[in-house]
C-alpha cells in the first residue's frame, strides 16, 4: 500500500485514482492517515463483509438471550399471514 501526503494527492490526484486500482493508497495529514482511497468493488466487497459480521454478531445475541420466545405459529397469527 503507497501511502502519500494530502498535498501531494491533491497535486497527482489522477495517478492517485489509477494506482488505487491496483491497491490501496493512503492519505495522511502531518504524519497521520486521515483516509484510504480503494476501488470501488473491494469497497462494496468490504461493506458486505462487514454487514455479514454485524448480521453474526447479532444473531449470537439473539442465542444469548433468555427471554421467553414467541413461536413462529403465533408470529404469522399476530401478522394475519395465516
Amino acid at each position: 500500500m503507497s501511502s502519500l501526503s494530502v498535498t501531494e494527492a491533491r497535486d497527482q490526484l489522477p495517478a492517485v485514482i489509477a494506482a488505487a486500482q491496483k491497491k490501496p493508497v493512503r492519505i495522511s495529514r502531518h504524519g497521520k492517515d486521515v483516509a484510504v482511497i480503494i476501488e470501488p468493488s473491494l469497497y462494496e466487497s468490504l461493506l458486505e463483509a462487514q454487514e455479514e459480521l454485524e448480521d453474526i454478531a447479532a444473531f449470537d445475541a439473539a442465542m444469548q438471550d433468555k427471554s421467553p420466545n414467541i413461536p413462529w405459529a403465533q408470529v404469522q397469527q399476530d401478522l394475519n399471514l395465516v
